[in-house]
């Protein structure tokens, strides 16, 4: 091997032009090809294999409910109940109109069956409370049904004060509504806007944080070439919620969450200060790259070199796979990662030839005998070790393997062949001082004289190292490793307080909704579950008991609710003298009840009153606007529950049954865990009790505990693979086991160390970083090699030799390009940047330390 080199870097040193016209129609071929062929396909759901079972019955399930695959959920808040049904509610019909963006849009918890049957869902307990409150409110509702504007409001509220007079009991029952009332007049009269809630006006109660919250369901139309696929749906979203002013207003909030909005800013995260990152990255290798050869020239033919060979990689992953993934596209970072090792090597060692000699095509040719072959075992090494991911199912990794392991034969042909050439074109001057660090000989030295106690001393930290492994943690939450900073996780996040609107939920099939029902009753007993929901759960129970309460209130209610005349809207002329009227009211009653909490609030609100009535005809209309739509939709609400009849199955809306019924009949249940939904060992109680009763069950917390199992299994798998693959190639190559083994040993340790010290800083392996073990595998296996080779060759003192100053500048340059990762947005990507920095660290430590003392004395040549 090392005579064939020779022979190519002779020739290509000799024919630079002839290299350097073949290498630029190969790179411009790739290149155009690249250009016209490019694309990345960002849907996460396919990087693992689709024969998996796990994945099976998830596309099994996405079938039969084809609607709820790749949903935005549409979070609106609103300062009052009112303003949250409203906002939700236009909303939805805007984006209902954009049939282009959009295949579904539907709201899972409001619509005309809910305001008709909403009561029945109620505890007979609260229904009869409810009853009785609008019951009691029935003079105040009557004037406001007859007359639903400011007016009507000033007439009640005379009326309700005069009525004082007659009831004196009910005095302190006003006190809190018009010191409702009085807050929010004042924020009129103040500009600043107000939310009043009619339902906790007429019920006597605070809304619950549950009333304040609706739900839109959108299934937007995904453009999978595009690094965000959702993007144009998202921002339709917040262009619809601006045309309808809801970012304008401090009383309404929208938010976006769900699997789109989730992975379309998991990508915004990564592309953040990602040039900023990239920028320093380059200064820094720009840098290291001149300490280490102290030539422009030098430089600029590794650079070109690796550009050439990064496209014919690029292009020959685009003809394989037709697309890269999340996850094989990131074989540009590791060609250039782990290719400028080649690259820096070669040109040490010519450098260090150079000097010994200053013919420049000399030098060349005797830096590719003496390094070639190292190079090339440690690329077959290094491609080895990727190709092993290619039989597992974790198919983003698999693909990542196939092209970044051709890269290395790819980036080990460039640096011997184009990366001589362009050197010889470029003609370097000639080195004035020898290449190494001469002041590295007395370690050298010690490390061979004390290498019994340096073998011990490693023994040592491998030992610490296995007994912290128990320690160590695999973090199987992908939601860990996102910014809680973004809105959908930071609103994901929000929606686990509550156990009613989780996400973490598991999806199970059953063969038909009287199935669903009596399997969801047998998952409710489950200390692990809080609720289950089927279609069944949409049919109110004790139904007679509750329609004859609303039957009861109807039958007092119903004249006030419908009158026979309602007045026109008043005019601000007309709204002026009721707003006086009842301000006097107001003050009379506060007169006759001195010292009390009732004649407080009554002065405070007629007092309010007379500056509206006195103010600009502005305020006026913006106290409409505060109170008017809220007050027309309640009695609009009203009247619909007022309807309310008996619910059965058959009577579900379509829609509704659409969701929890499949076109053939299966029926889906719904689990709630209990407890902390964001808990790994809460899901994985939860997942482990639910599939034992249904072990067909699928849903986020499954696929995420099931994904992460598949992930370990292909690392492992991959690793044994690796192991096997270079321990036999180091094996005909060698020829020798005990060779084999010093070469292997380092890297044990390396990766012990590296494991030891995560375990001790609490610094969890997860679906990210856990790629970093592979990838230093990769570097300490050529770090190896090359010192091997050298002992093997008879060269003694390695550490003040040129080899180590290529190893050690090779790591920092290295450990720069993958370090950078640790200044990104993403924590995921951060965790993988802080894991290959500290495991890089790992590697160049036993390699520089651990390795000469294990060597000795070096074994001369025959």
């Amino acid at each position: 091997m090392p005579s064939v080199i020779v022979g190519v870097v002779a020739a290509c040193a000799r024919h630079p032009w002839l290299v350097i016209a073949v290498a630029v129609a190969l790179g411009a071929g790739a290149f155009a090809y690249t250009a016209s062929h490019i694309a990345i396909d960002t849907n996460s759901t396919r990087l693992i294999a689709e024969d998996v079972s796990w994945r099976k019955r998830e596309m099994i399930f996405d079938m039969a409910f084809p609607q709820r695959a790749d949903l935005i959920a549409v979070v609106v808040d609103g300062a009052t109940p009112e303003l949250a049904d409203q906002s939700a509610a236009a909303l939805a019909q805007r984006l209902s109109t954009r049939s282009g963006l959009f295949r579904a849009v539907w709201r899972p918890d409001g619509g005309p069956f809910f305001d008709r049957a909403g009561l029945l869902f109620e505890s007979t307990a609260e229904l009869s409370q409810t009853t009785q409150a609008l019951i009691a409110a029935q003079p105040l509702l009557g004037s406001l049904a007859a007359d639903p504007s400011v007016r009507g409001l000033m007439d009640a509220l005379s009326l309700l004060v005069e009525g004082v007079q007659a009831e004196p009991a009910r005095v302190d029952e006003l006190a809190q509504p018009l010191a409702t009332l009085a807050d929010t007049f004042d924020g009129v009269a103040a500009g600043l806007p107000r939310a009043f809630s009619w339902r906790a006006l007429i019920s006597g109660r605070a809304p619950e944080p549950r009333e304040l919250r609706r739900f839109i369901l959108v299934q937007p139309v995904l453009d999978y070439s595009a690094l965000q696929p959702g993007e144009r749906a998202g921002a339709a979203i917040r262009e619809a919620a601006h045309e309808l002013g809801f970012d304008a207003d401090p009383r309404v909030r929208v938010r976006q969450t769900g699997p789109v909005p989730l992975a379309d800013e998991e990508f915004a995260t990564l592309a953040e200060g990602a040039a900023f990152n990239a920028a320093i990255m380059l200064v820094a290798v720009a840098l290291l790259l001149w300490i280490a050869l102290r030539s422009w020239r030098l430089i600029a033919a590794i650079l070109l070199s690796l550009g050439v060979g990064l496209i014919v990689t690029t292009a020959f992953g685009l003809i394989v796979f037709g697309t890269l993934n999340l996850i094989s596209v990131a074989f540009a970072v590791l060609f250039v990662g782990l290719g400028v090792d080649f690259g820096i090597q070669f040109c040490v060692c010519y450098r260090a030839k150079r000097y010994a000699g200053d013919d420049l095509h000399l030098a060349l040719r005797e830096a590719g005998g003496e390094i070639g072959g190292a190079l090339a075992l440690a690329a077959a090494s290094i491609a080895a070790g990727f190709y092993a991911f290619l039989p597992t199912e974790y198919r983003g990794v698999s693909e990542l393997g196939l092209i970044a392991g051709t890269g290395m034969l790819v980036a080990f042909l460039s640096s011997v062949s184009l990366l001589p050439a362009l050197v010889a074109l470029l003609r370097p001057p000639g080195e004035r001082a020898r290449v190494g660090y001469a002041a590295l000989g007395p370690l050298d030295r010690f490390l061979v004289r004390r290498r019994r106690a340096l073998l011990v001393a490693a023994g040592v930290v491998a030992a610490a190292s296995l007994l912290l492994l128990p320690r160590l943690q695999f973090d199987f939450n992908p939601l860990h490793l996102k910014s809680a900073k973004v809105e959908s996780v930071a609103t994901l996040l929000d929606l686990m307080q509550d156990p009613n609107t989780t996400p973490n939920t598991i999806d199970v099939l059953a063969t038909s909704v009287t199935d669903a029902a009596a399997l969801a009753q047998r998952l409710e007993q489950l200390p692990e579950v809080d609720h289950a929901i089927t279609l069944t759960s949409f049919v109110p129970e004790r139904q007679e008991e509750k329609l004859a309460l609303i039957e009861d209130a109807v039958l007092l209610l119903d004249p006030v609710l419908d009158p026979g005349h309602v007045k026109p809207p008043p005019s601000d002329a007309e709204t002026v003298p009721a707003m006086e009227r009842a301000a006097q009211s107001l003050e009379r009653a506060a007169a006759a009840h001195p010292g009390t909490t009732f004649a407080a609030a009554a002065a405070h609100l007629g007092k309010t009153l007379r500056t509206l009535a006195q103010g600009e005809p502005a305020q006026r209309e913006r106290l409409r606007e505060a109170l008017i739509p809220g007050l027309l939709a309640t009695l609009a609400q009203l009247r619909a529950a007022m309807h309310a009849g008996p619910v059965t199955l058959a009577t579900l809306p379509d829609e509704l049954k659409r969701d929890w019924v499949a076109a053939d009949g299966r029926a889906r249940i719904e689990v709630f865990p209990k407890g902390d939904a964001n808990d790994n060992a809460t899901l994985r109680r939860f997942v482990s009790a639910v599939r034992a009763l249904a072990p067909e069950a699928t849903g986020a917390p499954v696929s995420i505990q099931e994904s992460s199992r598949t992930i370990v299994r292909a690392f492992l798998q991959a690793g044994l693979w690796a192991l096997l693959a270079i321990i036999v190639l180091l094996a005909f190559i060698l020829r020798r086991a005990t060779d084999v083994l010093l070469t292997l040993a380092p890297l044990v340790l390396s990766g012990l160390a590296t494991l030891g010290i995560c375990a001790a800083i609490g610094l969890p392996l997860n679906f990210e970083n856990i790629i970093a073990l592979p990838l230093l595998f990769g570097i300490g296996v050529a770090f190896n090699i090359y010192f091997v080779m050298a002992w093997r060759a008879g060269r003694g003192e390695l550490l003040s030799s040129s080899l180590a100053r290529a190893v050690i500048f090779s790591a920092l340059t290295t450990g720069t390009a993958f370090g950078s990762l640790w200044l990104s947005h993403h924590p995921g990507t951060s965790s993988m940047g802080k894991l290959l920095a500290l495991s890089l660290a790992c590697t160049l430590v036993s390699a520089l330390l651990f390795l000469p003392a294990l060597l000795g004395e070096p074994r001369r040549r025959r």
